[in-house]
């Protein structure tokens, strides 16, 4: 057997990541970028295009073994457009639908019979669940964009005027929110990372802690096990983060994501197979690895835009200060808000663990300078 071609639609900052790895196990990695510096572009083969053009596209993906994606906005006809190609492509349109409709989601949750909080599509007509509700945008929303509370009808109507059919759920008073990170492979062997608590500040991602401090042992593997019945439901393939609410001893679906996340960064430092090698292997095929933490705790934090734009220079007080940080930058421009990297630290005390990483990022962006 040669060594594959692995193509991924994307170069953003979880291509560069999966980078590492495919470097590591030897496959040839291959992205599709936008622009010449996006982050994936800057350490991988790249070729230019638009995702949403079909030619160029297919010209990218003819030149690879298999195709994957690290954002969820690439048009299902041209995902079925590199299928009835012949060529591999994981997880392939009928799975990541799931992760680009939210609708789609919403209605597969049901038919498996796991816990959706109370939802209906609305399309200008009756309002079938008590105010306030959650309006959603059923495509192209991520980070909190395309969500809204809405207080009362009248928002409503002004929503659905500028938006066209939403998706709207219950607003649940949740105690918490979660992830689970699950693999699995075309020949049905699957896995699950421990359940991630994810820390959000305005819709966007913070901080994760790994695993979930004080999680009954119970609830634990309930979570677990429905990652793994979505994963079966939908016939994934590649990794996929479940997002979840927690309230009590009970949980809810919040939503899926086919591809690398967020909330499993962690897993780089964290886990004896991270989730960008765990895709690879799982699109590829191959024998999945371990789940297993290397330490008790993984605490991430991202590091988001601010007033700092020397990325470089923090290093110097923050690796004396904590020589077990670790850093990862993204290659991005710093603006207000935008994702350029993340940090990591595993250990045993966990409060020691959030205050560092806390310490760390807020450094990075210059709310402290000490």
């Amino acid at each position: 057997m040669s060594f594959p071609r692995v193509g991924v639609i994307g170069a953003g900052q979880l291509a560069r990541m999966m980078a590492v790895p495919a470097n590591d196990l030897g496959i040839d990695f291959k992205v599709f970028a936008a622009i010449a510096d996006d982050s994936a572009a800057q350490v991988s083969h790249f070729v230019l295009g638009d995702y949403t053009q079909i030619d160029s596209v297919l010209a990218f993906a003819k030149e690879c073994d298999v195709i994957t994606f690290e954002h969820e906005l690439v048009p299902q006809s041209i995902i079925k457009a590199i299928e009835a190609t012949g060529i591999k492509v994981f997880p392939r349109a009928e799975s990541f639908v799931y992760s680009q409709n939210k609708l789609e989601m919403r209605a597969k949750i049901s038919e498996l019979n796991l816990p959706n909080p109370k939802w209906q599509k609305y399309d200008g007509e009756k309002l079938e669940i008590e105010l306030p509700v959650i309006a959603k945008v059923p495509t192209g929303g991520y980070d909190g964009r395309g969500v809204f509370v809405i207080n009362s009808e009248t928002e409503l109507a002004d929503l659905y005027v500028k938006t066209g059919v939403l998706l709207l759920e219950e607003k649940l008073n949740f105690d918490y929110e979660i992830s689970v990170m699950v693999a699995r492979s075309p020949h049905n062997q699957a896995a699950t990372w421990p359940a991630t608590l994810t820390i959000q500040t305005d819709g966007i991602c913070t901080s994760t802690v790994t695993p979930v401090p004080k999680i009954s042992e119970e609830l634990a593997a309930k979570v677990a096990s429905a990652a793994l019945e979505i994963a079966s439901g939908i016939s994934l393939v590649g990794v996929m983060a479940v997002e979840m609410f927690v309230l009590g001893s009970d949980f809810y679906i919040n939503e899926l994501a086919l591809r690398p996340h967020n909330s499993g960064h962690w897993s780089i430092e964290g886990s004896e197979t991270s989730q960008f090698e765990q895709h690879l292997r799982a699109i590829l095929d191959l024998p999945l690895g371990s789940t297993k933490m290397r330490e008790k705790f993984a605490v991430m934090g991202n590091v988001l835009g601010g007033a700092k734009s020397d990325m470089y220079r923090p290093y110097l007080h923050l690796m004396a200060r904590t020589p077990a940080l670790k850093f990862h930058q993204y290659g991005k421009a710093v603006r207000p808000g935008r994702k350029i990297g993340h940090v990591t630290l595993c250990g045993e005390n966990l409060l020691q663990l959030q205050e560092e990483i806390s310490h760390a990022v807020d450094y990075m962006n210059g709310v402290i300078d000490e």
